[in-house]
This record gives structure tokens, sequence and C-alpha cells, in this order.
């Protein structure tokens, strides 16, 4: 199994399970500042406030608003995966693979609808994060896909196929679980099993 890296600052990550702990308060605290106040108007002794610590505490693990941002940037990256990743086991094929991820992501967005905020803000205060975040997210769709063309689900029309239907099921989750996640709930199964008979399906009559 694969090091999680610590998404405190360089050579700042915590030795104890308690400090693991006071980490991830610092982070949920992050996640309500940043994702209800905004990246500007947020502050460190807002953070601190929220998850209860001391101010030195804080930078016992994060040299600055910035770099807790991007901790934060990374840490919902790997909420999402997490979430959706047992999700997906069991599934049928690609397909029904693809609109049981939708689903879990539809309701981890109900549960996290900060995460929204916090990823379009990161595409300016931090560009390198806001980018690996949707890299990250297309290149497990693209593994997914090249399974299917593997196990013969899905036909193979090259690699520029793979990787451009691989961002737009992407695309079509992000914007999905905005408008039925943040902007208005709406059944995950049923939205998700929309979204699937067009992939699925196809457009063509």
């Amino acid at each position: 199994m694969a090091r999680t890296i610590s998404p405190a600052s360089k050579g700042k990550a915590p030795r104890t399970p308690r400090g693991e702990k006071t980490l991830r308060k610092i982070l949920d605290a992050a996640l309500l500042e940043f994702g209800q106040r905004g990246f500007h108007d947020s502050s460190i002794v807002g953070i601190t406030s929220r998850a209860k610590v001391a101010l030195g505490t804080f930078y016992t693990y994060f040299d600055s608003k910035e770099a807790v941002f991007a901790a934060l940037v990374r840490d919902m990256s790997r909420q999402v995966r997490d979430h959706v990743a047992p999700d997906i086991e069991g599934s049928l094929d690609e397909i029904d693979r693809e609109r049981r991820a939708l689903s879990s992501y539809l309701r981890f967005v109900f549960e996290h609808k900060e995460v929204y905020r916090i990823i379009d803000e990161a595409e300016f205060v931090d560009p390198a994060g806001f980018r690996t975040h949707y890299e990250t997210a297309a290149a497990r769709i693209v593994t997914r896909l090249e399974e299917a063309v593997a196990k013969g689900q899905m036909r193979d029309d090259g690699p520029l196929a793979t990787e451009v239907r691989a961002w737009a099921i992407m695309g079509m989750n992000v914007f999905l679980g905005l408008r039925f996640g943040v902007w208005g709930r709406q059944d995950a199964e049923l939205v998700a099993a929309h979204a699937n008979a067009m992939l699925r399906k196809g457009l063509e009559r």
C-alpha cells in the first residue's frame, strides 16, 4: 500500500495519533472557514477558533493560510476518492461503475457543499493544486475506461478518445454536483440513472 503523504507543511507532519487528530481538527475547521467565508475573508484565527486550538498549534503544522488552503484542496481530493472507491466495487460493467461513482459523488457533495467554493478559489490561490485535483480525478476515470476496454466492455478508439471521454464524464459529474448537490438537492440515484442512460445509449435517435 502506498504511503499516505501528510497534508501538513513540509517537515511538520504529526508524529503521534494525537497529532494526527489535531491536524484533522484544523483541516475540518479550515473547510468550514474557507467554505463559508472564502479565502480572502478567512483568517488563521478564525480557523483556530473553530478548531478550538491555540494559534501556536496551527503553526506546528502549517506555515501560512495559503499552506493550509493548499493542504485542504489535496485533502478534499483524497476524501472524494476514498468516498467513491468502495461504492463502485462489484459493478456490473464500466457504465454501471460510472453510475455508482456519480451517485456516490453526489452524496458526498450533499454533506460537503463547501468543496465547490474551495476548488473554485483554488484556481487563483493554489493553481497547481487546482490542476492536480482535476488531472488526478480524470486519471482515475481513464484507468477505469482502459480496464473496460481490456475486458471487452467498451470499444477501443485509441488513447485520445479515452482521455476525451474521461474528461467529459468528469465535467458532467462536476456540474451535476453543482446543480443537484449545491444549488438544489435531488435524489442521487435518480440523477445518476439519467446521466448513466445518456452514457449507455448515447443521444442519437
